[in-house]
């Protein structure tokens, strides 16, 4: 099965199907944040507003922790993943981790 044919949702249940589970997965990534991001991040903080090369940042890393998620989820066998999270934070000052996880499941007939 492809990676992109993994169904992925937020809720404990997919109407209409029945599963087992089969295990926890996930997908992980740290980004770090270049010079450039940096300076444009101090003059925001100066005069307020989005800075939009740390939401672009954070943008692709999700991407790259669901891809990551998926990528997990077909190793295990699974058709699906549900009650899948995000989680991040910072490591250091210049570095910011996301983690996609949730519960992988197999479809049953």
């Amino acid at each position: 099965m492809a990676q992109k044919q993994i169904l992925v949702s937020t809720t404990e249940e997919i109407p209409n199907q029945k599963y087992e589970i089969i295990g926890e997965v996930f997908g992980l990534t740290t980004q770090s944040k270049n010079v450039i991001r940096n300076i444009g991040a101090g003059l925001k903080n100066i005069v307020g507003g989005e800075i939009k090369d740390y939401t672009k940042m954070m943008i692709e890393s999700r991407d790259i922790a669901i891809d990551r998620l998926r990528s997990n989820a077909v190793e295990m066998g699974a058709d699906a993943v549900v009650m899948m999270r995000f989680d991040s934070g910072s490591i250091g000052t210049d570095m910011q981790s996301v983690a996609a996880y949730g519960t992988a499941v197999k479809f049953i007939d």
